[in-house]
This record gives C-alpha cells, sequence and structure tokens, in this order.
C-alpha cells in the first residue's frame, strides 16, 4: 500500500496537472478573443485603405468620398498637447516620491491615490473636466479634449518615473553626494540619465494608451466635420470619428471606420515596440 508520502504526492501531481491544463486553456481563450479582433480589425481596416484617407477631409452623410485628414491631425494635436501637459508634471510628482519621501507615510497614500487614478474609468475623467473645463468656459475645445488626456497620461508617468528612480543602485546617490553634488544636480545629472530609458518608455506607454480613448473627447473636444487647428473650439479627433462612423448607416462611413481602428491599431504597436526596444538597449547596455 502506498504510504500517506506517497498518496500526497500523487495528489500534488493531479492537482498540479490540472491546474496547468486550466491556466493554459485560459490563455488560450483570452488569446483567441484577441487573435479574432486584431485579425477582423486587419482585413476590414485594409480593404479600407486608401490615398484619400489621408489627403482628403471627413464626409458628410451620404458621400462615397473623403478621407481621415482632419481627424488624424486633430488626434496628434490634442494626444501631443496632453502629453506635453501631463508628461513634466508626472516626472516632477515620480521623481518627488521616489526622491524625497520614498520611505515616509505621505509617499504610500501618494502612491495609493496615484493608483487610483491610474485605473479611474476614463470617462469620469472625461465627465469631471467637462463640468469643470467645458461647462465654464461655455463650449467643447481641443484644450478640454487635452487636459481630460492628461489626466489619463499622468498617473502612468508617476507610476513608471518613481519605479525607475528607484531601481537606480542607492551607491550612484551616496557616490555623488559624498563629493558635495547638490540633490537637484544628483537628480537631473545622474538620475535622470540612469532612469532616462524607462521613463521615456513610460511616456511611450502613456501616449499608446490614450491614443484610441473615446470616452473623455465626447465629454470634451468632441468632434468637428472640417478641418481645424484652433484647440480653443471643437476639434476632429479619429476615436471620436470611429464611434459616430461605426454606428451610422452610411456604408462608406463604416468602412471609414475601420480604416481609422487600423491605423489607431498600428500607431500603439508601433509605439509598443519603440517602448520595447528602448528597454531592450537599456538592458543590453548593462549587459
Amino acid at each position: 500500500m502506498a504510504t500517506v508520502a506517497e498518496r500526497l504526492f500523487i495528489r500534488r501531481r493531479i492537482v498540479n496537472g490540472l491546474s496547468l491544463v486550466l491556466s493554459g486553456l485560459a490563455a488560450l481563450f483570452g488569446l483567441f478573443w484577441l487573435v479574432w479582433i486584431l485579425w477582423t480589425t486587419f482585413t476590414k481596416g485594409v480593404d479600407a485603405m486608401s490615398l484619400s484617407l489621408f489627403t482628403e477631409m471627413t464626409p458628410p452623410p451620404g458621400q462615397d468620398t473623403g478621407g481621415l485628414l482632419n481627424a488624424m491631425a486633430g488626434s496628434l494635436m490634442i494626444s501631443g498637447l496632453a502629453v506635453l501637459m501631463g508628461a513634466p508634471i508626472g516626472v516632477a510628482a515620480g521623481t518627488y516620491l521616489a526622491e524625497y519621501v520614498n520611505h515616509r507615510k505621505l509617499g504610500e497614500v501618494i502612491r495609493f491615490v496615484n493608483d487610483i487614478l491610474l485605473s479611474a474609468p476614463s470617462i469620469v475623467l472625461g465627465l469631471f473636466v467637462y463640468t469643470v473645463v467645458v461647462r465654464t468656459t461655455g463650449g467643447f475645445s481641443g484644450y478640454a479634449g487635452a487636459i481630460a488626456l492628461a489626466f489619463i497620461v499622468l498617473p502612468v508617468v508617476v507610476r513608471t518615473t518613481d519605479e525607475m528612480l528607484r531601481l537606480v543602485p542607492i551607491q550612484m546617490r551616496e557616490a555623488a553626494l559624498s563629493l558635495g553634488v547638490p540633490q537637484w544636480k544628483v537628480t537631473t545629472q545622474i538620475l535622470y540619465r540612469a532612469a532616462a530609458p524607462g521613463i521615456i518608455t513610460g511616456v511611450l506607454l502613456a501616449l499608446a494608451r490614450i491614443s484610441g480613448e473615446t470616452a473623455p473627447l465626447l465629454f470634451t473636444a468632441f468632434n468637428n466635420q472640417y478641418w481645424s487647428t484652433d484647440m480653443t473650439g471643437a476639434v476632429a479627433n479619429l476615436p471620436v470619428t470611429i464611434f459616430q462612423f461605426a454606428l451610422s448607416p452610411f456604408e462608406y462611413w463604416n468602412k471609414l471606420a475601420w480604416a481609422g481602428a487600423f491605423i489607431i491599431t498600428v500607431f500603439v504597436l508601433l509605439v509598443s515596440v519603440t517602448a520595447r526596444y528602448i528597454l531592450l538597449r537599456k538592458k543590453m547596455s548593462h549587459d
């Protein structure tokens, strides 16, 4: 007869095998839907690609010609301004967390609040900016859209900067401070250089995240059928254009919606690959 130890060993083997099979099936289930979504976006998006997509404005209802030039330009303006607004504040806040209140209660409280902001639904942030900015100024604007997206950029950059600076060896700080270098010079000339690839990666990932956000822009920048670089008024953007065109009964609008979805997907992929490449170069240089 098998001993108690042998029975426990057999039981652990069975449980381990079942866990492995169930985990594998769950992973395959998730990958199946991901591949299906990407394949559908790819096939329908490529079919809708044309030169006019990048040279013509969004068409009026019922017209079978037109493109997404104004929407793409508007998305670049709003997203770029959001990064310019959120990234510097995020880097400064992450630096404060890592270098000044790292092991203090205040630092833990700030990290907790930042994590809440990081996981907050984007529609809530859009509604907040709508209440504070849009209703106060009396209309939709590109600036309001950029502010809403900056709230999404901010916690990502704060978290990344904080973690990257804490990964810098303490010996680098001690060596510089022992030579009489001021704290601000240690941070700007030594720590930032060491953590730069990670911080840049965080900024790029934040850019990738906001590039497809629709809900905040519905409440803030809204949309514009025409070409406009006036950020004080409603500005065309890809996410809202995709949302409106996908729900429309017009076949050509539906086609443009798939093309816009494909463009955003490719953009996010390129940004993510760039971020990975920067981190890989850092790792290879250290090795």
